[in-house]
């Protein structure tokens, strides 16, 4: 059931994400998983000093993995374009 619900959760904040920074039709449920998993990862270790994901799912929590969603999402456009958009 966390498997599912990881991916469900992580394509929600990556889709989210992506819209936020503009970068929806670029990529595709798959990318917004990814993004979404990974961005909380990264909002975890930012915000938290650990990983998010093994948190219960709250508000607060789904506001950090969609931070990190959005830091990683400025990384890859400042790589990518050279601009953070």
């Amino acid at each position: 059931m966390g498997l599912i619900l990881w991916l469900i959760i992580g394509g929600v904040i990556g889709w989210i994400a992506s819209m936020i920074m503009r970068t929806d039709a670029q990529q595709g449920i798959f990318l917004n998983i990814i993004v979404g998993i990974v961005g909380a990862f990264i909002g975890g270790l930012i915000l938290s000093g650990g990983s998010i994901n093994n948190a219960p799912l709250t508000l607060t929590s789904f506001i950090v993995s969609l931070l990190g969603a959005i830091i990683l999402l400025a990384i890859v456009n400042l790589v990518r374009r050279g601009s953070v958009r």
